[in-house]
Order: C-alpha cells, then structure tokens, then sequence
C-alpha cells in the first residue's frame, strides 16, 4: 500500500518545455481522491517551485536543492542544510578550473552567477522564473550557501570535476547531476533521500510505503530508500536500472501513466 508519491519536477513532472500538463493535474487530483499524499523535491531553488503550488494543491512541505531546503507550501524554510563555509571556495575553484560556468545558491532566494550569457542560465531563467544575480566574484559567498552548481554541455568536463570536486571535500559533500549538464553540489546530508526519510517522520508512515518517480541521477538517492521507484523512459539506463518500474517519457505522459501504475494496486 502506498500512502505517498514523491515526485522530482524537472524532467518528471514537467514535458521538455516546462509545461504542467492537464494530464499530470489529474492524476495528482486522482492521487488525493485515493487518500494517497503527494509532494515534491527538485534541485530547484524555492522560488523556482512556487508555480506548482495553486495548480497541484501542494500540501506538503516541498523538498528544493536536492534536499537542502525544505520549505512550506507558503516558502517558508522549515530548515535548511548550508555547505561547510571551508569547502564552497574550493568547490567553485574545482569547477571553474575544469572548464564549467558556476551558478551559487545562497539561503533561499539568492541566486549568483558569473556570466548571465554562459551556458543553460536562459533556460533556467524560464524553468525558475527569475534572473540571477551577476557578481563579479564569489569571493564573499561562503556563508548559507545551499547548492553550487557547476555548468557544460561536455561530457569530459563534466566527469572530471565531478571527480575533482569528490576528491577534495569526500564525504562532505553530495555531487550528482540533475540534468546531464547540470552538477550539483551540496552538503552530504542534503540529498533526495533525506527528503524521503523527513516526510516519512513527519506523516508517521514508513519509507517502504512511499512511492518516488524521478529521472535524474539525482533521484537515486531517494529511490533507493522508497518502498516503489519509477524512472521516466526520458531517463539514463544507469537510473532506469535503480527503479522498481520504468515508465515513458516525460513527453509522452510518462508521469501520469507511473500515477496509475502506483494506483493500480488499490483498484
């Protein structure tokens, strides 16, 4: 019996283009007429999830920087999981010297960038809904940073520093990728899982009775501790490989058909 769907937003939830489907409204709507609680997590930022609110009647608190922030429907921060002040210097200096743009994150509604031109910031523009801020340095950025996000459409960069970045700060830190361009970096306790385990205390229901549905390598974390996974058919092989059930893509309904595959059992 599942008693609660976790849902990532971004390749998931939402079609290539951003959009919140009629067919995704419903079958959240179906999910609540079968008492079954839903909520989400994102590497979004708070104010980037604020337009799923009203549509989906969001209830629950919502999980925002891969688990970093937890906030209230209202965007209120329950709390939140800030990078050790000593690591966020060497963490953007990894990324900067592998090649990649470095977007920071600070406390809930700030975020920083380099160059507003470089790759991916104009579609995160769109996702989110609002524009960074452009500094010239991150030099003073160290305290209450929640996400430091390393940019490239290549393959290569991207890998090595990922590697560059685990190496230096360990086990400090959580480095997965979001998007296939996207690293994120947060604290380690500050992962999809945690988001899992922290809605399970609060409703008082355990994990194995919590279905997650995701598509990033991001969202292993919380399939691996959910009772149910589903892995949209968008997603990589490495994550279909770490879920219970696969579904189509996010383009061809795949969270609406997940929806009723988790509903099929209370039928």
């Amino acid at each position: 019996m599942i008693r609660l769907v976790l849902s990532d937003v971004d390749g998931t939830l939402l079609t290539s283009d951003k959009r919140l489907t009629e067919s995704a409204m419903r079958a959240v709507a179906l999910l609540e007429a079968a008492g079954i609680a839903f909520a989400v997590t994102s590497s979004r930022p708070p104010r980037g999830l604020e337009a799923l609110v009203e549509p989906l009647r969001l209830r629950l608190p919502i999980g925002a920087f891969n688990g970093g922030m937890i906030v209230t429907p209202e965007l209120a921060v329950d709390f939140a999981t800030a990078i050790e002040e000593r690591h966020v210097g060497p963490i953007v200096d990894d990324l900067l010297a592998a090649g990649l743009s470095v977007w920071v994150y600070q406390g809930a509604r700030d975020w920083f960038v380099l160059d507003p031109e470089g790759p991916h910031v104009e579609r995160e523009v769109h996702a989110v809904g609002f524009a960074p801020v452009v500094l010239d340095s991150f030099a003073d950025l160290g305290r209450d940073v929640i996400k430091v996000v390393g940019v490239s459409d290549d393959p290569g960069r991207m890998a090595h520093a990922e590697a560059a970045v685990r190496a230096k700060a360990g086990e400090s830190v959580s480095a997965t990728r979001s998007q296939s361009y996207y690293l994120d970096v947060t604290d380690s306790r500050a992962h999809k899982g945690a988001v899992v385990r922290y809605l399970a205390d609060r409703l008082s229901i355990p994990v194995g009775e919590i279905a997650t549905i995701g598509d990033g390598a991001n969202d292993l974390d919380m399939f691996a501790v959910s009772g149910v996974s589903v892995a949209m058919g968008n997603a990589s092989a490495e994550v279909k490989a770490g879920a219970t059930l696969v579904t189509s893509s996010h383009d061809d309904d795949g969270f609406a058909r997940a929806i009723s595959e988790i509903l099929a059992p209370t039928h």
